[in-house]
């Protein structure tokens, strides 16, 4: 049935092709859970896949991305800059600032005192890549990951940037890059959603992740992230009510599905099918969630790896070591968000408290995957949504100071998924203020890890509103030199 779907339904809507079904909705929605985007008003043929394929072969099979909202420090973490410290307290000159367009916290300051950074970086690996010592667990598998020193964005506050990092851009209603992978690939297990969201929240200055972050925008909603908690249920409303029993749960889906199917014919929305997907994936989530989120017979030397914390629910060594199981039973893209990272004072301090929450786990999980052969499939991505300026925010001394935001140059790290492991891209000015060489925009970095994921980011397309649209908009090329 479905292999028919793919090969003869390819210039057919799924309303259109629905309506010609003689069987129940319930049971086609159970089918569509194999088949992503059955009921979509967009034809096969519009988004250049049969449904579930890549474009080509991948090197990525999954995702793990830990964004850091809030905009850690590229100066403190990943971009050495000793001409900087040496210039401490001079003023930042006009040459090297230019026009660029200021926050409201700094735009009307009389001076911008430049400010190195106050930690320490030593050289690590084989490349003798600079890393900051707040970041020492990281800095072991330097080997492994590949810097990226010359991000830059065109968003400077803090909505918009993580919306434009995760939706291509910088208003809502767009779908998530985890919706994009899900409606192109679909999931690797039918008892689980193809995209999951997990999230944490440091010990700084925390900014807000909205549910626009994780929604499915105009895809069909059966693609929109499914949110973990930390508490003892993960997933909220996922178990049945007390006295209910398994068969009396399947009698009821059933139920359900014969009067939407009723529903359906009747007005033909799309999102009615989509509601009996879900339905039909919470009850098969019912058995598979418990099993994966148990994170109590880990193995000693995992829960040594990853660090104490991460036994306690809803911290990110926990979520860190979730993802990883999520990843392993199949879970297409796990988007992990850690907030705290907005040091706009006492950066020195603030930031050491947070990377303290994330260096080992993040480390671990590269370590984790590699070791289990999982890595070389399997894309991680660390980093936020912004850097931070050269100059200082407010009052400043040699140990304590703040920065504001800065959008034009930032580090991020990735690892695995067919990235060259071990070196360092781009190149930022002496002052930490402008890229001098491989600039990599946003929406390089997301056709980036879809080429990665087997998928061309110009021919992943939603027919919405008369216009096609993609994760990339209008722009974007991948990033060949970081490239295994």
């Amino acid at each position: 049935m479905e292999r028919e779907i793919i090969e003869n339904g390819l210039n057919q809507s799924r309303r259109r092709f629905l309506s010609k079904l003689s069987l129940g909705l319930g049971s086609v929605a159970l089918g569509s859970l194999l088949i992503p985007d059955l009921f979509a008003d967009t034809p096969l043929a519009d988004t250049g896949l049969a449904q579930g394929l890549p474009h080509f072969a991948p090197k990525a099979k999954r995702v793990i991305y830990l964004f850091q909202a809030g905009a850690p420090s590229q100066l403190e973490s990943f971009d050495f800059k000793p001409k900087l410290r040496e210039m401490t307290g001079q003023e930042l000159p006009d040459s090297v600032k230019g026009t660029q367009r200021l926050t409201g916290m700094t735009a009307n300051q009389k001076s911008f005192p430049m400010v190195g950074s106050a930690v320490d970086f030593k050289q690590y690996g084989k490349a003798n890549t600079w890393v900051s010592d707040m970041f020492p667990y990281t800095a072991k598998v330097v080997d492994d990951i590949c810097i990226i020193k010359s991000m830059h964005t065109e968003a400077i506050n803090h909505d918009p940037a993580i919306t434009f990092f995760e939706t291509g851009a910088q208003q809502g209603n767009r779908p998530s890059m985890g919706s994009w992978v899900s409606y192109g690939l679909g999931s690797e297990n039918k008892n689980l959603p193809a995209f999951c969201v997990l999230l944490s929240k440091g010990r700084g200055n925390g900014q807000g992740v909205y549910s626009k972050l994780w929604g499915s925008g105009f895809l069909d909603s059966i693609h929109q992230g499914v949110k973990f908690s930390g508490g003892e249920n993960p997933v909220l409303y996922l178990n049945d009510m007390k006295g209910m029993s398994r068969s009396g749960r399947r009698q009821m889906l059933d139920k359900l599905a014969s009067l939407n199917e009723i529903s359906y014919k009747e007005f033909g929305d799309p999102e009615i099918a989509t509601k009996i997907q879900q339905y039909e994936m919470a009850y098969r989530m019912q058995t598979a969630i418990p099993e994966v989120t148990d994170l109590s017979k880990e193995p000693d030397d995992i829960i040594k790896l990853y660090g104490p914390d991460c036994l306690v629910p809803g911290t990110f060594a926990a979520n860190a070591l979730l993802a990883r199981k999520l990843s392993e039973n199949g879970v297409r893209f796990v988007q992990l968000y850690h907030q705290g990272w907005d040091q706009h004072d006492d950066l020195p301090s603030e930031m050491a408290k947070q990377a303290m929450d994330v260096d080992q786990a993040s480390a671990a999980l590269v370590t984790d995957l590699k070791q289990r052969g999982m890595l070389d499939e399997t894309l991680v991505i660390w980093g936020g949504e912004f850097g931070r300026t050269n100059y200082s925010q407010g009052k400043m001394t040699k140990e304590n100071y703040g920065r504001d935001h800065h959008p034009r140059c930032f580090s991020i790290w990735m690892a695995g998924g067919g990235i060259k492991p071990g070196i360092v891209y781009g190149e930022t000015d002496d002052f930490g203020y402008n890229i001098i060489k491989d600039p990599v925009h946003v929406h390089d970095f997301q056709a980036t890890i879809l080429n990665q994921l087997g998928l061309d980011h110009e021919k992943l397309i939603y027919k919405h509103l008369g216009r096609r649209y993609r994760l990339t908009d209008v722009s974007g090329s991948v990033v060949k030199g970081i490239l295994a």
